[in-house]
């Protein structure tokens, strides 16, 4: 201490040490990020890598139908992208795409299941495909990008057991082989070529050897889209018209990224989708669930589904203007009062509440008509040495000498003191009090 005077700085007691604004922008952002976690918890999004490089509607090597997906949603087509196993009997096309490891009884279910509901569309799978080196990454490659492996067949023991599918190598010196089909030609981008075969396969698309790449089963059916682009007709004994058509493309290179770089590819996608009787605006499913995406229905994902979506809106919209009523009324609460006030006011207001709740009002009436007494004796100077009947006579003389018509003074309070009904009492109460006004004013 150097002898100078401390003075501390004078602090309010209990006041806030955030404005206003500050406290609405915390509880703002805290509700936007835990909505938000409710949402990609309900939907999936954010939990899980899709683009790992496989083939399906989110991977984008080579090997992948991302481009696929994006060109028909582009074209006009509803193109969905479905993690939910529930969602795959819905209308419209749904595009499978199962890896070779996949049990040809869950495919076999799914578009057993779709027959009557939509058609189907199954995309074998060819290439083993692992993802870039570093090497590759530091020159440039991307996310998703994989290097391509040799041809796999698919083995779903299960589903179309009676069509065959094999691979071949494009023969001699050709670079690529081609392709024909449903009024398009163009050639694969590899060296190797997938067909199928078998006695119910109706041809959509050819190479030049003669096998097909792509085709339909022709089963009691009728598919006029399909039946005239590979140039066959039902001939069932008794056709089922409601039955939807299973389209099944042997040589994914016709559709994947690496085939969508030539524009013949995106043409015979077209010219498919069209002859499968799916017209733009039409929903389109590409499934993720067989490739390992899949995920289960919780009430989270319920909460962001439609119909139940509204409801979800709905209370969120409650909570939002519960809590801007609270921020209108930000601060400290106002104190409450107390249930027995101080003062005399108060606490004569009290006795008499007390009084009339116990039902003995009648009590009280004599020792009101005695102070009522009492105070007329001081205030008119009366002596104190007069007993109860000499003070009323004194009382009403005065009375008499101001208002002779006026009711005497022992009357009133003889009536008062008599008073057993509250009524009563009330009455007689009041014109003592008047009495005793007019002779004290």
């Amino acid at each position: 201490m150097n002898g100078t005077d401390f003075h501390p700085e004078t602090v309010e007691v209990g006041a806030n040490p955030f404005s206003r604004w500050s406290v609405l922008a915390v509880v703002v952002l805290g509700c936007g990020l835990f909505v938000a976690l409710l949402w990609m918890i309900g939907t999936g999004t954010g939990f899980s890598e899709t683009n790992d490089g496989q083939a399906h509607a989110d991977g984008r090597g080579l090997n992948g139908y991302a481009a696929m997906a994006t060109y028909l949603d582009r074209r006009g087509y509803a193109v969905h992208k479905s993690r939910n196993e529930g969602a795959l009997d819905k209308p419209g096309l749904l595009v499978l795409t199962p890896p070779a490891f996949a049990k040809g009884e869950d495919i076999e279910k799914i578009v057993s299941k779709r027959r009557y509901v939509g058609p189907t569309l199954v995309i074998t799978p060819k290439w083993f495909a692992s993802p870039a080196t570093r090497q590759q990454t530091e020159k440039g490659a991307r996310k998703g990008w994989v290097n391509l492996g040799e041809p796999q067949l698919a083995q779903w023991k299960g589903f179309l057991d009676d069509v065959g599918v094999g691979h071949d190598a494009v023969p001699g010196r050709a670079r690529r082989m081609g392709w024909a089909g449903m009024g398009i030609a163009g050639a694969l981008p590899g060296r190797t070529v997938s067909w199928g075969d078998g006695d119910d396969v109706a041809p959509l698309v050819r190479d030049g050897a003669g096998h097909i790449l792509a085709g339909f089963i022709a089963d009691e059916g009728v598919y006029p889209g399909l039946e005239k682009a590979a140039g066959v007709s039902s001939d069932a004994d008794e056709p089922d018209e409601e039955l939807y058509p299973i389209v099944v493309v042997f040589d994914p290179d016709l559709v994947n990224n690496w085939g969508m770089a030539d524009v013949h590819s995106a043409r015979l996608i077209d010219a498919l989708v069209a002859s499968i009787g799916t017209k733009p605006g039409d929903p389109i499913t590409f499934d993720l669930t067989l490739n390992g995406f899949g995920r289960a229905q919780n009430l989270l994902t319920l909460a962001f589904t439609p119909p139940f979506l509204a409801a979800t809106l709905c209370l969120l919209l409650a909570a939002l203007v519960l809590g801007w009523r609270a921020f209108l009324r930000f601060g400290p609460p106002l104190a409450s009062d107390r249930a027995i006030a101080f003062g005399k006011r108060a606490l004569v207001a009290n006795a008499a509440g007390l009084v009339r709740r116990t039902g003995r009002l009648h009590l009280i009436s004599r020792p009101y008509a005695d102070h009522a007494r009492e105070r007329l004796v001081r205030a008119l100077a009366l002596p104190r040495t007069l007993d109860g009947a000499e003070a009323d006579a004194a009382i009403d003389r005065a009375l008499h000498s101001r208002d002779p018509s006026a009711e005497p003074f022992s009357a009133i309070a003889a009536r008062l003191r008599q008073a057993r009904r509250p009524q009563d009492l009330v009455k007689a109460a009041r014109d003592l009090h008047a009495l005793e006004r007019m002779l004290t004013r």
